[in-house]
């Protein structure tokens, strides 16, 4: 069973109040907060404004990479209930996880072994484990079989340019789905059908 779904790189209301009102809403929606590199990066005024809406149950994610602390301090009072972090090492996952009162997701980029089992290093500290690739903002894949002695109790997600198409394939795992990049239009923007295609595929799965 699918354990949940995250639409990752929201930047746009008409997008977020689709995804809200929903009737299989997401648990997560990823907004880009700090990696201007990315398409999908939010200015802070604009992330200040789309964010502060009636979640709906649904749990606001700050994406971060190597976050400083200057950007920590002007989001501290946001709409959020998880930290996304990329390239932050244990320690300092523990600092921000305690000094923020947040929740934490580690973001493990793997293209091999070695990099899969870094995910022990943040067991103790971090509430969510999301497997991902080498891409960040550029939608890549991995080879998701390296996951396969990943133990089941391990709270985690998986991203890594899944296509709407290759959600079939989770059917049986105990993964939370990250997904982005398939679910924009050739412009690069989120495409509502494309969302509203992804959120009802899992749903069907899973009844």
């Amino acid at each position: 069973m699918i354990k949940g779904t995250k639409i990752c790189g929201v930047s746009d209301i008409k997008t977020l109040e689709f995804i809200l009102n929903h009737p299989y809403p997401p648990k997560f929606v990823g907004f880009i907060t700090n990696y201007e590199k990315s398409k999908r990066f939010v200015e802070f005024q604009k992330l200040k404004e789309l964010i502060n809406v009636n979640k709906k149950q649904i749990n606001f994610t700050s994406i971060l990479v190597s976050p400083t602390d200057e950007i920590l301090e002007k989001i501290k009072d946001l709409n959020f209930d998880y930290y996304q972090l990329y390239d932050v090492d244990p320690e300092r996952t523990k600092e921000i996880k305690l000094k923020y009162k947040i929740k934490i997701i580690t973001a493990i980029t793997v293209s091999d072994r070695e990099d899969m089992i870094k995910y022990k290093k943040y067991t103790g500290v971090s509430d969510i484990i999301l497997f991902d690739s080498k891409g960040y903002h550029r939608s890549q894949s991995f080879d998701h079989s390296l996951l396969k002695d990943v133990p089941h109790s391990l709270n985690k997600m998986i991203a890594g340019n899944i296509q709407i198409e290759d959600i079939h394939n989770f059917k049986n795992t105990d993964y939370m789905i990250d997904i982005s990049g398939a679910l924009e239009d050739e412009n690069g923007n989120k495409d509502i059908k494309k969302i509203d295609m992804f959120l009802n595929t899992v749903h069907n799965i899973n009844t």
